[in-house]
């Protein structure tokens, strides 16, 4: 019987082993400690968007960080805003949507590109979908942009954000590499992601909405004193670094104790809500309106001078007067305004506090003098 010996490796062999040892030893413990930076990092991300303390602080922080620590080209958000009211609350609250041009809003979720099938919003959540850039398919999630590079773009993730298992919108994650994302790619790391700006969003949003609520009459849904309060201080601030004029203005509906009398109180507040749209129809979008309470509306305009301010007056009082206003019960009523204009320089001093008192007893004495003299009418403060 044969035997094969053994035959020792040469000390050239064990010096290739060893080499090829020590490689493989040194890329694990590259991937290792590349690993754990990039776990770091997401980690680090994920606390400051926990942090986050405003809606625009929220998506600015996923816009800014996240395409730098997941090495993408691209990453855009959709949120599911049936009925535009998430924007509609942060345009009113201050939110620039222009420097958000990877925030995209669809008005169902069937737009966010998941086969829902028969699926209702109570079902079973959909998994995320990987796989190659399609820009027939995906320019819903990708839309062409200076922000969002998509020629440049070989694979996507668009990952579903849940919450409660209803579906919010969808973060959409785009590469260009191939490879990046495919189809049996796993998708705990991602949905993770997804799921913890979920949380921050859906917390966010609910802030500012009771912000957004704490600032507004419930009646007309216009603002409210608070509201215009602090933002005349903010106004009075910028004026002054900017250096332009502000106005402020008091409309009173004239003789509306006659129309809760005669209308009762459902016809009063049909009549407010009515004035108020009115009034906002003849403003620009920098500028506030709000009710002060009763019968009371104040107007804070932004670089406006007392001989522009009173002309935006006029426009708002014939606006009020030149039509009836109908009611519910098929009643019409016809309303007039008497209104009270002030204006404060941008070359101003002092205390913001004080300036922004005195600017508003301005406007209160001018509609003052505009009642006395007769109502329905616009009357410019002077001091003299």
């Amino acid at each position: 019987m044969a035997h094969t010996l053994y035959k020792a490796p040469t000390v050239e062999e064990l010096a290739a082993d060893n080499a090829a040892l020590r490689a493989r030893m040194a890329y694990m413990l590259e991937q290792a400690e590349c690993n754990h930076a990039i776990m770091m990092r997401h980690q680090a991300f994920d606390l400051e968007i926990v942090g986050a303390a405003s809606f625009p602080d929220l998506v600015g922080t996923i816009f800014r960080a996240l395409p730098v620590i997941s090495e993408l080209q691209s990453v855009t958000l959709s949120l599911v805003d049936e009925d535009a009211d998430i924007r509609t609350v942060m345009e009113r609250l201050g939110v620039d949507f222009a420097a958000f041009p990877d925030l995209l809003f669809v008005r169902g979720i069937g737009e966010l590109g998941f086969d829902l099938g028969t699926r209702t919003a109570q079902s079973a959540a959909p998994k995320p979908l990987l796989g190659m850039f399609d820009p027939a398919g995906h320019t819903r999630q990708f839309p062409q942009g200076p922000a969002t590079p998509v020629a440049r773009l070989q694979s996507v993730a668009i990952v579903p954000l849940l919450r409660n298992r209803r579906i919010i919108g969808s973060l959409n994650l785009g590469s260009a590499d191939p490879t990046r994302f495919t189809p049996s790619l796993g998708t705990d790391f991602v949905e993770h992601m997804a799921s913890i700006i979920a949380i921050c969003l859906e917390n966010v949003i609910s802030n500012e909405m009771l912000k957004y609520i704490g600032l507004t009459d419930s009646l007309t849904g216009v603002y409210n004193r608070r509201y215009i309060d602090r933002r005349l201080l903010e106004e009075i601030g910028r004026a002054r670094r900017q250096d332009y004029d502000i106005s402020f203005m008091y409309i009173d509906i004239d003789h509306f104790k006659r129309v809760n009398d005669t209308l009762g109180h459902q016809g009063g507040d049909e009549v407010l809500r009515e004035v108020a749209h009115r009034i906002k129809g003849e403003l620009r979008l920098s500028d506030a309106l709000a009710r002060f309470g009763g019968e009371e509306f104040v107007v804070l305009l932004i670089d406006a001078d007392l001989d522009s301010a009173a002309f935006v007056a006029e426009r708002i009082r014939i606006a009020i007067s030149a039509s009836m206003i109908a009611l519910a019960r098929g009643l019409q009523v016809s309303i007039t305004a008497s209104v009270g204009v002030a204006s404060l320089a941008g070359a101003s001093d002092g205390a913001p506090e004080a300036a922004a008192q005195e600017l508003i007893a301005h406007a209160d004495e001018a509609l003052y003098q505009a009642k006395a003299g007769g109502r329905d009418r616009v009357v410019r403060y002077s001091a003299h």
